[in-house]
């Protein structure tokens, strides 16, 4: 069972959270990767099955550029004029609006306005990836340490979602827009029954700064948070490769049930995000970023030995998905909400997902598609084997990003000095 008290060490906390506050944010960040599970896993089969296999590539580099465009604005706008549930409900029945109207224009064979009709969903629907984190560590309040057990049911939702979808036959279905629909409806109905707060700097002087976040930038003057948006950077370079070409090299290793294969790595972030409390309370939060960050490189060289004949490091590789994804995306989320001030919360979360979801995923996937493009693809003949020179950049990509951060990185030490708001250090190393 979740615990509902903080599990860290140091200072406790006092009271209790509400087990019916938990119980929604349960539901919202399920219902909240259910959405995205639903069709953004599958949407190169869906598109291909239905004549657009030409357009994969540009609609999953149009979500990336969805995530760079939309999550500062939609913080700013979420810090400024409305309440953080209203914006998360007003963005969640837009993009169920717009994400219904594809399949007549994909089965209509109109590939322009199916690419519109996805770049616009995500331009509504990428924001809300931080706001939810945002929303669930301000109502922790001071049991911020209790994050994990909720974002849990985040992949949990992810996985029941493709579950659902494969066991009504909708894997290659232009219904998977459909389920999704009703996902973020529900999520839209569900945000309405969250505590109700005012807008955290209605009272702020509005500027045209504000609608890219501008004041937002006040957190670089952080050192930790600087050099943690620099290495999510670089780290996110490596999960927009893996997403683009993990299921190919799988392939081409021979491995038949790709699809079975690669659902471990889901399954492997419902067991290691549980551990998040336990490894900041152990080891603090700046070796638990690295950890989560520098096994990315691990994971290639993974790659890299199954290509030559090891090919239980492929299936290692894969579920250490959980690991790299919790300790990355999860811990990172966590250590932003301490940077950031309430009023800077929202558009704080987006900084990450503007380095994860918008340029690491894009340079990731354009970057790795030419190198495919120019020594993959000309060799396949040769096997798995051609796939090395595409699997090193990712690898020294993680030795550089250890390097940096081991470095650069402030430890507990001088943490306080750095920080935009003084606080007490989270797990041995904060803002």
């Amino acid at each position: 069972m979740m615990p509902i008290v903080d599990a860290g060490s140091g200072a406790q906390p006092t009271g209790k959270v509400a087990r019916p506050l938990v119980a929604k944010l349960v539901a919202m960040m399920l219902l909240e990767f259910a959405v995205f599970g639903s069709w953004f896993a599958t949407l190169g089969l869906v598109l291909s099955t239905h004549g657009a296999a030409s357009v994969i590539g540009q609609a999953y580099f149009l979500s990336a550029i969805a995530a760079i465009v939309s999550p500062l604005f939609m913080g700013a706008v979420g810090d400024r004029f409305l309440a953080p549930r209203n914006l998360l409900s007003l963005l969640h029945l837009a993009s169920a609006a717009i994400i219904t109207a594809i399949p007549s224009a994909l089965q209509g064979g109109d590939l322009t306005l199916t690419l519109v009709l996805i770049f616009c969903n995500m331009l509504f629907f990428q924001p809300t990836l931080g706001m939810v984190n945002a929303i669930a560590l301000v109502e922790l309040g001071e049991h911020q340490r209790i994050f994990p057990y909720i974002r849990v049911f985040g992949p949990l939702g992810w996985a029941l979602a493709g579950i659902c979808v494969g066991a009504l036959g909708l894997s290659s279905s232009t219904g998977v827009f459909y389920f999704a629909a009703a996902s973020s409806t529900a999520l839209a109905l569900v945000a309405q029954t969250l505590p109700k707060r005012p807008p955290p700097s209605v009272d702020s002087h509005f500027s045209l700064g504000d609608l890219v976040g501008a004041r937002a930038f006040v957190l670089f003057r952080n050192r930790g948070f600087a050099v943690l948006m620099f290495c999510a950077l670089l780290t996110s370079i490596s999960l927009g490769i893996y997403n683009t070409f993990a299921s190919p090299y799988l392939a081409a290793l021979g491995i038949k049930n790709v699809a079975g294969v690669l659902a471990m790595g889901q399954l492997s972030e419902l067991v290691f995000i549980v551990t998040i409390p336990f490894a900041l309370s152990r080891i603090g939060m700046k070796w638990s970023l690295l950890l989560g960050m520098g096994l990315w490189g691990v994971r290639f060289a993974l790659f890299i030995l199954a290509a030559h004949g090891l090919l239980g490091a492929a299936y290692l590789s894969v579920i250490m998905h959980g690991i790299c994804s919790d300790y990355f995306i999860v811990v990172a989320a966590m250590f932003i909400a301490r940077c950031a001030t309430p009023d800077l919360a929202a558009q704080a979360q987006s900084w990450l997902v503007l380095m994860i979801s918008g340029f690491g995923a894009a340079i990731g996937s354009a970057s790795s598609g030419k190198i495919f493009a120019a020594f993959v693809a000309p060799n396949a003949a040769s096997g798995a084997v051609a796939w090395t020179p595409l699997l090193l950049l990712p690898l020294c990509l993680g030795a550089i990003t250890c390097a940096v951060w081991i470095v650069l990185f402030p430890s507990a030490r001088n943490s306080e000095a750095d920080s935009v708001r003084p606080t007490a250090p989270l797990g041995g190393a904060g803002c």
